[in-house]
């Protein structure tokens, strides 16, 4: 009964992990959604919102208020001059605004070189619309990418590169001459750069989110979505956005018009306030996180894990090899049945190649009391083998 187009795609590993620890009673480190809400303001501008009767479709492609909003941000944070009307969309999440891309822009065969490991959305974004993902790997431990594999990946075929940075799962931040090195070579080969930018004020030490559309020759062959769910803490609302010149615009909004046709009224004045939060907010943003990051670091190494330190996101990998217990897969269904603390294994996020097998990514946008009790229920792996043992018998 199915179309053949769905038959690799099964339920995501997010809702499997969720599924599994809901049943056990497992803390969540996996699912990257944080556990407590965003700023009583932006929620408070929500409640005013749908109080004052903005409750009806919005216009399909994002409120003007919004639209408004996000251009005064690009040019407040990166100097990038954005038109509101001809050159942003509003989307139901920055997933929507991937997927949409895929469809607006991708021929049958077309190939899309994508950064592996990479946020489980792009592959399925890319094949639905009949092209082909090309992986090129960032290499641990510190997941940068080698200039002559990306180099390689480009042939004639190639139409997009996808680009995400701060990184889902590495935390890897992209610096710029990395940046510099993808701004060339989709000038000189006329590529599509989608760049998904959602953890860009999740960064830590000196480390510095560049906006690739800003680059030599990028501005008007640059897709660049992002969206407030990670710098607001509110997930659930899905508001996102993509932002490019007016031709890009068009094929995009032809696709979401068909697709969402617009997304939740209320919620768009909500972000629109929150765009506009002083420059405090986003430095607490960055200090608050940077400790929370910390803490789970110092929760992962007591336990008998080498924790690799994010630059960006909310995301921490570990490997699992020394404690004897199969790959990651096997580790995490242990871990969370027998310790009851979940992660999400991250060998689904490669394309190809033998990759990240024995890789967990454990999630730290959560409430300090939820990191705690990690903590505490992951002093059960000492006592259950310890690191470099046998993990459970």
């Amino acid at each position: 009964m199915f179309a053949d187009r769905i038959q690799p795609f099964g339920t995501t590993v997010f809702s499997q992990i969720s599924a599994l620890s809901r049943k056990v009673g497992a803390v969540n480190l996996g699912q990257g959604f944080p556990d407590f809400d965003g700023p009583a303001t932006v929620l408070q501008a929500a409640a005013s919102a749908i109080g004052q009767a903005r409750n009806q479709y919005a216009v399909t492609f994002g409120e003007p208020e919004l639209r408004q909003a996000i251009a005064q941000h690009s040019q407040r944070f990166y100097g990038q001059q954005v038109d509101a009307e001809s050159e942003i969309t509003v989307t139901s999440g920055a997933t929507e605004a991937i997927f949409c891309a895929g469809l607006a822009f991708l021929n049958p065969g077309d190939e899309v070189v994508v950064f592996q490991p990479c946020y489980d959305s792009y592959a399925p974004a890319i094949t639905f619309a009949g092209g082909v993902p090309v992986p090129v790997t960032l290499h641990a431990p510190h997941f940068r990418f080698d200039p002559d594999e990306l180099r390689r990946a480009i042939t004639s075929r190639t139409r997009a590169l996808f680009i995400n940075t701060p990184h889902n799962p590495t935390g890897t931040v992209f610096t710029h001459d990395e940046l510099l090195l993808i701004a060339e070579l989709c000038c000189q080969h006329d590529l599509l750069a989608v760049s998904d930018e959602v953890y860009e004020h999740i960064l830590f030490g000196e480390a510095q989110h560049l906006r690739l559309a800003t680059f030599p020759g990028m501005a008007q062959r640059t897709l660049t979505i992002s969206s407030g769910g990670k710098s607001f803490s509110v997930t659930g609302w899905k508001v996102g956005w993509a932002m490019g010149p007016q031709p890009l615009q068009a094929a995009l909004r032809r696709v979401h018009q068909f697709s969402v046709f617009s997304t939740a009224t209320p919620l768009q004045y909500a972000i629109a306030h929150a765009l506009r939060l002083p420059d405090s907010y986003f430095t607490e943003l960055r200090s608050d996180y940077q400790a929370r990051r910390d803490a789970l670091a110092v929760v992962l190494r007591q336990a008998g894990f080498s924790p690799i330190v994010p630059e960006g996101s909310y995301f921490i990998l570990t490997d699992t090899s020394s404690f004897g217990r199969g790959d990651a897969i096997a580790f995490n269904h242990w871990l969370i049945s027998e310790i009851g603390v979940a992660a999400i294994p991250i060998s689904g996020f490669y394309q190809s190649g033998n990759h990240g097998d024995n890789l967990l990514r454990f999630c730290f946008c959560k409430q300090w009391a939820t990191i705690e009790e990690a903590g505490r229920r992951m002093e059960k792996i000492q006592e259950q083998g310890g690191r470099g043992g046998k993990v459970g018998g």
